[in-house]
């Protein structure tokens, strides 16, 4: 009825979402900026495999999804940096 690498990976994927919860409502806010700029960087690794995929010579579902990926990534990169740079702002001495 079910097939259980279906099953499996529905496991998986349910346990990763609880585990990334916990996780991230653990973190002090002392250590969300450096945490942040090391997301940046897999965000930007995300980004470059979504170029290659939405790079293909023909146009087809991956195509299409690898667009949809760009777009999203490129959205999770910048908003990365503006909150980090918003963030170290906040370090800085008002004495300018």
């Amino acid at each position: 009825m079910f097939d259980s690498a279906l099953l499996t990976e529905s496991y998986v994927f349910v346990l990763a979402i609880f585990v990334g919860y916990e996780l991230i409502t653990k973190v002090p806010p002392t250590l969300h900026t450096p945490l942040m700029s090391g997301a940046n960087a897999i965000s930007g690794v995300t980004l470059i495999g979504a170029l290659l995929v939405a790079g293909q010579p023909d146009v087809t579902t991956a195509s299409a999804l690898g667009m949809v990926a760009v777009i999203l990534a490129t959205v999770n990169v910048v908003g990365g940096f503006m909150v980090t740079d918003r963030m170290l702002e906040m370090f800085k001495s008002a004495r300018r």
